[in-house]
Parts: C-alpha cells; sequence; structure tokens
C-alpha cells in the first residue's frame, strides 16, 4: 500500500483551533489578567495532530508582550479541553503559544527604507 497523499485534516483542524481559541478569549474566558488583547495570527498544526503552534499578536509594549504568551500557556490546557468539545477527532492537539515576531520585522525593514533618503547609497 502506498503512503498517503497530502491530507487537509490539518488545515482544517487548525482552523478550528483559532475559532474556539479566539471565541473564548471574546467572550472573557480565560481570566489571566496577563493575557490583555490579543490577536491570534495563526495556527500549524502538525501532520499527526498531536501539537498546534499558535503564533499571537498581544497589543502590549516590552514585558508585556512575554507575560501574555505566559499567560496563554498557562491557560493552553483549558483552551484545548475547550478545543476538545468542539473536535471530532481521536487526538486533541496540544496548544503551545509562540510570539509572532513578523510584525516587528516589518516595523523595522519599514524604518530602514524610511532612514534612506532618495539618491543616497549604502555602502
Amino acid at each position: 500500500m502506498a503512503g498517503k497523499g497530502p491530507t487537509h485534516r490539518p488545515g482544517q483542524v487548525a482552523e478550528a483551533i483559532r475559532a474556539v481559541v479566539a471565541d473564548a478569549l471574546l467572550r472573557g474566558d480565560v481570566r489571566d489578567p496577563r493575557i490583555g488583547m490579543v490577536t491570534l495570527s495563526g495556527v500549524e498544526v502538525t501532520r499527526d495532530l498531536s501539537h498546534a503552534t499558535v503564533t499571537v499578536v498581544p497589543h502590549a509594549e516590552g514585558e508585556a508582550r512575554e507575560a501574555a504568551v505566559e499567560g496563554l500557556q498557562s491557560a493552553a490546557g483549558f483552551l484545548r479541553r475547550l478545543v476538545a468539545k468542539e473536535l471530532t477527532t481521536r487526538i486533541v492537539p496540544e496548544l503551545h503559544f509562540v510570539l509572532d515576531r513578523n510584525f516587528e520585522h516589518a516595523q523595522r525593514i519599514n524604518q530602514l527604507l524610511a532612514a534612506l533618503k532618495p539618491g543616497e547609497e549604502t555602502a
């Protein structure tokens, strides 16, 4: 028997996780004061559905950003139980929350580009 081809199941599970976590955060089900306002920028689920990485962008500055991710990670078990109620899979992925740094990188690139004056060459 040949190996299985690409499957859409991880993408479907990722979307379900995103919806459940976003809904729980909007409703205020997670009461950790460290979290505050957070945007879920993406969810990636492993092919075997055992782990899900949720990338987040906290609407805070400095150490509060890291604290928000720590707050979400401490609430991961609770959020996983909410996800389990919605999924029809036998396996419910473990949730891992990480800080999305893409926005910071884009801002830094924009700053560098803005600093370059027209007609000025870089060394």
